[in-house]
């Protein structure tokens, strides 16, 4: 069962149950901790006048940290991220050995999601009341349908609530996200979408958008 594995040089290790466990929650909780970081920089980077992307290439070049993982967006979202850090941060607390950073990282990704609405009302001269507001994207990640904690479900719902009209578009994501975000419209492409919107929001980043 392996043996493909070997023959392209992918490592494989044995460990015990415990190990391989914190192994899985321990990586997701590290990117998240990356994804994180760098969406936090990139509001201090708006507040002083730096750019974020080339603060995320310079420190990228460090070979210490990598380049991976240093995008800023709207937060993270999707299937193992937010579970398996809320996992790794209960089974610090019922060991008597709390994940401080990981409880920082699910605080502040909440944060950023909240931040995201509050850029639109400003953009928007403080309220979206009766403002057209075009959504590119409402998966959490590229070439996906997946929806699961996206910050779309967190971003679209404020934005309806303070009065804007959203016109959503994602090449994947209606057939599950037309539950999910009552109240928007959907269109079939980003062009339909921007047309004599006040403000666009490229939250997912598709590349045809």
């Amino acid at each position: 069962i392996y043996r493909p594995l070997f023959l392209r040089d992918f490592p494989v290790m044995f460990t015990d149950l415990e190990t391989a466990e914190l192994i899985k929650y321990a990586a997701n909780a590290f990117l998240a901790t990356k994804i994180t970081f760098i969406n936090e920089i990139a509001m201090l980077c708006e507040k002083v006048g730096a750019h974020v992307k080339q603060v995320s290439k310079g420190i990228g070049l460090d070979g210490r940290i990598g380049n991976k993982f240093l995008h800023a967006g709207p937060g993270y979202g999707g299937s193992c991220f937010p579970k398996d850090t809320s996992a790794l941060a209960r089974i610090g607390q019922e060991h008597a050995a709390p994940m401080q950073i990981v409880e920082t990282v699910i605080k502040v990704n909440e944060e950023v999601k909240r931040r995201m609405v509050q850029k639109v009302l400003d953009l928007c001269g403080g309220s979206v009341n009766g403002k057209t507001v075009a959504i590119l994207g409402v998966t959490f990640k590229p070439n996906t349908d997946d929806m699961r904690d996206a910050p779309s479900l967190t971003i679209v719902p404020a934005l309806v609530g303070g009065g804007a009209r959203v016109r959503v578009v994602d090449p994947q994501g209606r057939r599950e996200g037309q539950h999910l975000l009552p109240g928007a419209e959907w269109c079939d492409d980003a062009y339909a979408a921007a047309l004599g919107a006040d403000v666009v929001v490229l939250l997912t980043e598709w590349n045809e958008f």
